[in-house]
C-alpha cells in the first residue's frame, strides 16, 4: 500500500493550538487504501500542546500575542518534508486553512477569520519538492486522481 502524509489532527490526535482535534471520519476510513504517516508541523517544529493560535502574514508566522514563530514553522515544514522523503511520500492530506498545513486558502494573518488566497509553510514546501497536497475537503480528489 502506498504511504501518505496526513496531518495529525484529521486523525484524532490533539494536537490542535488549543488542544483539540479536527478528526475526520472520512479521512481516517482512507487508512483501508494508504499507510498513513502522521505528521503535526506545528509540534513537530517544537511548539506546545496548548499554544496561541498562530496565523501567517506573508513569509512570517506570528501567534496571536505578537511573537514571532516563523522558526518553528518552518522547523516543522523542514521535519515533514523529510519524513517524506524518508518514506519516499509523493502525497499528503493536510488541514485546510492552518498556517503550517493549508492549501488554497489561509487566514490573513489580523486574527480576524478572513481568508486569503494562499498556503501554510509545510504545504508550500512540500510543493515545491513534487509532493501533491489535498486538503481534508479534498480527499475525494485523492482517490479520483488514482483512476
Amino acid at each position: 500500500m502506498e504511504k501518505i502524509l496526513v496531518s495529525a489532527c484529521l486523525m484524532g490526535i490533539f494536537c490542535r493550538y488549543d488542544g483539540n482535534t479536527n478528526e475526520k471520519e472520512e479521512i481516517k476510513a482512507l487508512q483501508n487504501k494508504y499507510i498513513f504517516i502522521y505528521i503535526c508541523p506545528e509540534c513537530d517544529g517544537g511548539l506546545p500542546i496548548p499554544r496561541a493560535p498562530s496565523e501567517r502574514k506573508n513569509d512570517l508566522v506570528i501567534n496571536s500575542l505578537g511573537e514571532d514563530n516563523t522558526p518553528y514553522f518552518v522547523k516543522g515544514a523542514t521535519h515533514a518534508l523529510e519524513v517524506a522523503k524518508k518514506y519516499g511520500i509523493t502525497k499528503a492530506i493536510l488541514k485546510s486553512k492552518s498556517p503550517s498545513c493549508g492549501k488554497g486558502q489561509i487566514y490573513d494573518g489580523t486574527f480576524s477569520k478572513k481568508l486569503i488566497e494562499g498556503n501554510g509553510l509545510t504545504t508550500d514546501l512540500l510543493i515545491e519538492n513534487g509532493i501533491k497536497v489535498y486538503t481534508e475537503l479534498e480527499w475525494k480528489e485523492l482517490i479520483d486522481d488514482e483512476q
